[in-house]
């Protein structure tokens, strides 16, 4: 019997809006191992404003709430291996309230925004990033290829 080649640990820690945890992390072990991810290990974490504001406050010195936030872990500053002999990818945490209100500027829909800001958190943790234009065309690319190939 084989095992997975990535294992999403995800949780619900907020209340304002449904969440379905089995298809988000369905999404996020999809995308990773579409990209070549190998044995890893991701958590993704969805939580409120408040929560949100604070985290981005304290990670990225801004004192507003914000959509998506991805910590990758760098390989370098800590143990790759995990306890099952997997590495540690890192974190996604995401706020469903916040991407319910982008929802009908951005992605259309609170599914296509949530689909969106997990694969948009996938493709961090696996070192890409949107600051210069050639880098932002090609991370949206990818995302939509991930969300053609693995949202429904």
């Amino acid at each position: 019997m084989s095992q997975r080649q990535v294992v999403v640990v995800a949780a619900d820690e907020q209340g304002d809006r449904p969440v379905d945890i089995e298809r988000w992390s369905d999404l996020a072990r999809n995308a990773l191992e579409a990209q070549g991810a190998g044995n890893g290990e991701l958590n993704l974490l969805f939580i409120d404003r408040a929560e949100m504001t604070s985290l981005n406050a304290q990670h990225m010195g801004e004192d507003r709430c914000t959509d998506v936030l991805s910590f990758p872990i760098d390989a370098g500053d800590f143990p790759v291996e995990a306890l099952a002999g997997e590495r540690l990818l890192g974190d996604i945490v995401i706020c469903p309230d916040y991407a319910a209100e982008q929802a009908p500027t951005h992605a259309g829909t609170y599914d296509d925004e949530l689909a969106l800001l997990v694969v948009h958190g996938v493709l961090h943790i696996l070192g890409m990033d949107h600051a210069e234009p050639d880098e932002a065309a090609e991370m949206q690319a990818a995302e939509r290829d991930l969300l053609e190939r693995f949202h429904q």
